[in-house]
């Protein structure tokens, strides 16, 4: 385990893009169980998501998880706290197609 990053992990997760007068949002769905903390990140394998106006869609890809060690954890709170910072990341890949 390093300071920076305890682990690092493959898991499926789900994605569901709504894109419509009413809203525009994207969600991330992980494991049952699997939880984000403070300096985790998630990057999700695949080409980017396109949706067109007025329609949703829910895809399954393939996520790396990478949990991060006590320094890193400790950094975001700190800076989350001061600067309203997100407390975790989320990033897409296209480098791997699930």
């Amino acid at each position: 385990m390093s300071l920076f990053c305890a682990a690092r992990f493959d898991t499926p997760c789900r994605i569901a893009v709504q894109h419509d007068p009413d809203a525009l949002h994207a969600h991330l769905e992980l494991p049952d169980g699997l939880e984000m903390g403070p300096g985790d990140r998630i990057t999700v394998h695949g080409a980017p998501v396109v949706v067109p106006f007025g329609q949703s869609l829910t895809i399954d890809r393939t996520a790396t998880v990478e949990v991060a060690g006590p320094l890193r954890r400790a950094w975001t709170r700190l800076t989350a706290h001061f600067e309203m910072a997100e407390l975790y990341e989320v990033s897409f890949s296209p480098g791997r197609l699930a």
